[in-house]
């Protein structure tokens, strides 16, 4: 099992309220997390791409962002979690040509994330008219499969479709060395993973459920990925899942972070967002906020399998639960409003006593699918 982070630029009310800054400190911060993630051997930092959700990411021009990170680091992959290719937000030919330009400025490590969107805040903004989260999937299955033609096809072929078109043209530049970077799905539903599958895309599972729900999910999408029909020029058989991570010398520190990081404010906003994410019984409705978490409620959160949470010991007993379920790779929702040097010293012990433990292959995943496909 392989490891990755992601940062989505958080930004609560209470950090604004505090500092008239706190908009540029949380960017600026949340880059040195990656920057220190690549120097902890974590393989992969995502990154989000989220428009008008205030206080939950303020992580909209996440192409400009990957730019700085592909020159401020050196061997960590940069993934767009998730490039929005809905031709109402971005422009395909442009997402093609920011994914190529990209993979050259990392050098080829860069992997391309897809989806429609967090949910109808976000996505019904760029959509006026339409009340269907629903239409919204017609339109990325018309243009995910567009992709691999404009990065390989000399001159692309041109495209005429019910939601967008273009004449041939040149699409330029071509990805680094041959063939594309790896590509990926968002995916919060057993039904997403599936899709996924049969078009030999990795996912990116964002949504947080337990390890045990999980693990059917994870077995489902390995027993169709086998018979994928590939969108792009390789299969990216790859299921990314993900967790709060804390990691501190102690179980007593560990959990004490946990209690004072304001976790609850994070998830409440996550469903005030993520209107299409299942909503687990019990879960208020925006303003209403989750409970404040007490030391009993991260008890039960690591219990459940939904936190990870302790000294290293214990953090790697948790993160090898994912692998034994199926996970290819873990990636932690890191800068959830706890101190910044809390949470790079979670990423350095988990870089140094985690990581080593589980992750004994040094050739990235996605890494050998594109070789294959060059050979």
């Amino acid at each position: 099992m392989e490891f990755g982070l992601f940062v989505q630029g958080y930004v609560p009310a209470a950090r604004a309220q505090a500092d008239p800054q706190a908009e540029h400190n949380a960017l600026v911060e949340e880059t040195e997390y990656v920057i220190q993630a690549d120097k902890s051997g974590f393989k992969y930092a995502w990154a989000s791409e989220h428009h008008f959700l205030e206080e939950y990411s303020h992580l909209s021009a996440s192409d400009v962002y990957l730019g700085y990170l592909a020159h401020a680091t050196e061997r960590i992959h940069l993934g767009s979690g998730i490039f929005n290719p809905l031709p109402q937000v971005n422009h395909p030919v442009k997402v093609a040509e920011k994914v190529a330009m990209l993979d050259h400025l990392s050098g080829g490590r860069f992997e391309f994330g897809t989806g429609r969107g967090a949910g109808s805040h976000e996505i019904l903004g760029f959509l006026p008219g339409i009340t269907d989260m629903n239409h919204t999937k017609e339109i990325w299955e018309e243009t995910i499969a567009e992709f691999p033609k404009m990065w390989l096809q000399d001159e692309y072929e041109g495209f005429q479709g019910k939601h967008w078109s273009l004449p041939p043209r040149k699409v330029l530049p071509k990805p680094y060395g041959g063939s594309h970077p790896a590509m990926w799905y968002a995916a919060g539903s057993p039904s997403s993973y599936a899709m996924a599958a049969g078009k030999g895309l990795g996912v990116l599972g964002f949504s947080v459920q337990k390890v045990s729900d999980m693990e059917w999910v994870l077995e489902s999408y390995k027993g169709a990925v086998g018979d994928a029909r590939p969108v792009g020029d390789y299969v990216n058989d790859n299921v990314m899942v993900t967790s709060t991570a804390i990691c501190a010398e102690t179980t007593e520190k560990a959990k004490r972070i946990a209690v004072e990081g304001g976790l609850n404010y994070l998830q409440s906003l996550l469903f005030r967002y993520h209107d299409t994410f299942p909503r687990p019984e019990g879960i208020p409705q925006w303003p209403e906020l989750i409970p404040e978490y007490t030391e009993e409620i991260v008890d039960l959160l690591i219990a459940e399998e939904l936190m990870i949470c302790g000294n290293p010991e214990e953090v790697l007993r948790q993160c090898k639960r994912w692998e034994q379920a199926g996970a290819d790779q873990l990636s932690f929702g890191l800068p959830i409003g706890i101190p910044y040097e809390d949470t790079l010293n979670t990423i350095r012990l988990i870089g140094e006593h985690v990581i080593p433990q589980i992750d004994t292959d040094p050739v990235h995943r996605t890494t050998r699918f594109r070789r294959a496909a060059l050979a």
